[in-house]
């Protein structure tokens, strides 16, 4: 089958890719491909009661699927250039600014409207960070929360069903290169188009290597993120999540100058496991729903490591250390901070005890067996420090759930229109290790996509 634009990839890179064109040429030919289900038959086995840990599943319905990872997100929208990926290295700062918030305005159009939008600018708390030895970083933030973001991909789905050809549970194997454009092989079967987008997401961070071998395109080594998730009573940050919703902090380890940042904040959320290449991992999910909502706020504290010659395979340095997590906990660990810092494992009666109430059934245990010293200090550091400016942070009952790894793919090497060296194959969102976040991985989407059907 022939196609003008093969998309690999129903994340958000992919969507707002293919609703970018569909919008700007709707005689185009599109085909999108997906190894993960539809939206709704995206259901993650794990029910708390006879299902309690991650069994493997062989598509995991929480990373793959249409609306990729992010759609059982917490659905924030950080429009910033501060964090999130490097888009604007490649388009420009402003250009990458105009994007996120044209994605803005279509998730509003397709079910997030009433949704609120955040920003950090003339808060406060900026001050009372620097005063207290951290850094409170710029940025808007529109929250839709995890129920009305799978609302937003609900709506998306039901505008590009009919305009494009979706294969979902069809996992690309293969791309080659041809005279007049791209071949792709999915389930035994071969596509052939002019222009391939591949979005395959952090999940997708193996095959795209192999892909970037085979076609000779260059990559460079990224970072890695490892870290715990903390979860404690809502109302300790509750004065910085009422006004700010996300804060990104970060902060400068006095024994190492490590920075360890705050990531993913979800008020009034859950802790979840999450599968990525067969490792069980923690991350976190809120709700706009009230009636969804927790008493507790978690959000995860991660420090990046960059590696040098002749080490590069930062992702295998963050695989070990969460499959060593698994050996010891069967899954996720959960440790109470006081625990911790007495150097004692936590156990299932101490858990029981304590005054946050766990929304992750989570292995009691030690997390200093899994994380390195120079990373759990760090961790350990921050927390205190937290505790200056949201006092309750270090309570001893305070819950840590390990280990959480944030997967960064090799940076693939792509010009400004993120364009790799084969003509008419473009890598985007975070499988091109350029962008790390949703309004990254849409916005540039959206860019891609005008650069198609500008040359077409």
């Amino acid at each position: 089958m022939k196609y003008d634009v093969i998309l690999i990839g129903a994340g958000p890179g992919g969507i707002y890719s293919a609703f970018e064109l569909v919008k700007l040429n709707p005689k185009l030919k599109i085909g999108m491909f997906e190894a993960g289900h539809t939206l709704e038959k995206r259901k993650c086995p794990i029910d708390g009661e006879k299902i309690k840990t991650c069994i493997g599943c062989k598509s995991c319905s929480i990373m793959s699927g249409f609306g990729g990872a992010g759609a059982f997100s917490d659905g924030k929208y950080n429009i910033t250039n501060d964090f999130g990926g490097t888009l604007y290295e490649h388009i420009g700062k402003k250009k990458a600014l105009d994007l996120m918030k044209y994605v803005d305005d279509i998730n509003m159009r397709y079910g997030g409207e009433g949704t609120k939008l955040y920003s950090t600018a003339g808060t406060k708390f900026k001050k009372i960070c620097i005063q207290n030895q951290l850094n409170l970083l710029d940025a808007s933030v529109r929250h839709l929360g995890t129920d009305i973001n799978y609302i937003v991909l609900q709506n998306l789905y039901k505008y590009l069903k009919d305009k494009i050809d979706f294969h979902f549970d069809c996992a690309v194997t293969d791309v080659d290169k041809t005279d007049g454009g791209y071949i792709i092989t999915a389930s035994n079967e071969k596509y052939e188009c002019k222009d391939c987008i591949i979005s395959v997401g952090r999940s997708g961070s193996k095959w795209m290597e192999s892909v970037c071998d085979k076609l000779g395109i260059e990559t460079k080594s990224n970072r890695v993120d490892i870290g715990v998730r903390v979860e404690l009573p809502a109302v300790v940050f509750s004065h910085l999540t009422d006004e700010l919703y996300e804060s990104k902090i970060v902060y400068r380890t006095e024994k190492f100058e490590d920075r360890v940042r705050t990531f993913c904040m979800n008020p009034n959320g859950i802790v979840v496991n999450e599968n990525t290449n067969g490792i069980v991992t923690v991350n976190g999910h809120s709700y706009e729903d009230k009636a969804m909502q927790t008493k507790n706020t978690n959000f995860a504290l991660l420090v990046s490591k960059h590696f040098s010659e002749p080490f590069k395979d930062s992702n295998g340095y963050g695989e070990s250390i969460a499959r060593l997590s698994n050996m010891l906990g069967g899954g996720v660990i959960v440790q109470r901070f006081g625990d911790l810092v007495r150097g004692r494992r936590s156990n299932l009666s101490r858990i029981e005890e304590c005054s946050v109430t766990p929304t992750l059934a989570a292995t009691p245990g030690d997390l200093s067996l899994v994380l390195p010293k120079r990373i759990l200090d760090g961790i350990i550091e921050m927390i205190y420090a937290l505790d200056r400016i949201a006092p309750g942070t270090a309570n001893d009952d305070t819950l840590l759930y390990g280990v959480e790894v944030k997967f960064y793919n090799m940076e693939a090497d792509v010009d400004e229109k993120l364009e790799s060296k084969c003509k008419g194959l473009y890598i985007i969102g975070d499988g091109s290790g350029i962008t790390h976040s949703l309004s990254h991985a849409s916005a540039s989407g959206v860019y891609v996509a005008r650069e198609i059907a500008e040359n077409m």
